[in-house]
């Protein structure tokens, strides 16, 4: 079984083939990082125009790499929400008509369901169930997963998400975008216990997040900074640092929380947790960051768990999570366990996980 899918939530036109005995036989993906350096953040007209530009010829490209015709696709799978609305409705559109032109079935998929269910494209996957990390551009979400569709978030950013945080502190150092890895790069040459700043809400019971504050904390550095080279670097460290302590914080938490029945006395809570062996994946463009990566699983380890990431070209968006997902969702509704998407060209850009 060959499945296309088309990813277009927001400033990346990712198109993949993903076949059900080889797994991923071709992908290809254009970012727009250039379209919207100028203006330090996605223009969403901008963004929907260029997708109108780049779709097409990136499925006629990807067809050709896999040395597939329209007649060996068994499905198309498109990003249904949540993203920009014009974006996403670029990929409905043209998913939906090729699928109608082809006469083979559609699915909608979740974006972030797309990034939950990337590693399982690696050769060393996650089982169910798991607790996923989401760390994606406007999204952060600890979610409880226990199967396909069986979601349960376990906390969520209730302002900024981490992906904003560092592109918001990158425009305010000067750094461009997108500010993930103009931080990170800079953060190699900062010096540790320069500048100390908070780690929202790490002080208070829950697993929400909360990073403008963190934000702010950094502006205020940085005003106060002279400028040089070295005072960017450490500020870019000690930042970095307290996203990274703060995601790795709640993500113990989200670990205990899920491992341990809450009967359980405090001194038998670890060794519960590494009887249930518990499995973290960690996904989205944030999920990239070498730090952070290396925190968490240095975390699983301790709890004779393991950390899961899908390869960094699958962190940010793009079409063979989507290809997958649509898989995988075609495979519950051929079981009786889900349904096709209906002909019709809807997106949703709000759209809760929790509703799949």
């Amino acid at each position: 079984m060959k499945i296309l899918g088309i990813e277009t939530s927001c400033d990346e036109t990712g198109i993949a083939i993903y076949d059900s005995e080889q797994g991923i036989i071709a992908d290809a993906l254009y970012s727009q990082v250039e379209l919207h350096e100028e203006y330090g953040g996605v223009v969403p007209e901008l963004a929907s125009r260029d997708h109108v530009r780049k779709a097409i010829p990136l499925i006629k490209q990807v067809l050709a790499e896999a040395n597939c015709s329209k007649d060996d696709i068994d499905a198309i799978a498109y990003t249904k929400g949540p993203g920009l609305i014009g974006a996403l409705f670029v990929g409905v559109g043209v998913g939906r008509s090729l699928a109608y032109a082809w006469d083979i079935p559609a699915i909608g998929v979740h974006h972030m369901e797309g990034h939950l269910l990337a590693p399982l494209l690696e050769d060393d996957k996650p089982e169910y169930p798991f607790v996923a990390l989401l760390v994606s551009g406007g999204h952060t979400l600890l979610v409880d997963v226990q199967a396909l569709g069986e979601y349960k978030i376990l906390g969520e950013s209730i302002d900024d998400a981490a992906g904003e945080a560092f592109d918001k502190t990158a425009k305010i150092m000067g750094l461009g975008y997108p500010g993930g890895p103009a931080i990170a790069k800079l953060a190699l040459n900062g010096r540790a216990g320069i500048y100390k700043l908070p780690r929202p809400m790490t002080d208070i019971p829950g697993l929400d997040f909360s990073f403008s504050g963190l934000k702010t904390a950094v502006a205020n550095l940085y005003m106060k900074s002279d400028k040089s080279e070295q005072a960017l670097a450490d500020i870019a460290y000690a930042f970095q640092e307290a996203v990274v302590d703060t995601i790795f914080i709640k993500c113990r938490r989200a670990i205990e929380q899920v491992s341990v029945q809450s009967s359980l006395r405090e001194g038998e809570v670890d060794a519960a947790i590494s009887k249930n062996k518990p499995a973290l994946v960690v996904a989205g463009g944030v999920s990239a960051n070498v730090s952070l990566r290396q925190k968490l699983s240095e975390l699983l380890e301790s709890k004779g768990g393991k950390a899961y990431y899908p390869r960094p070209k699958f962190c940010t968006d793009n079409g063979a999570m989507i290809a997958y997902a649509g898989y995988a969702r075609y495979q519950a509704a051929q079981n009786g366990n889900g349904e096709f998407e209906e002909p019709a060209i809807r997106a949703k850009p709000r759209w809760p996980i929790e509703e799949l």
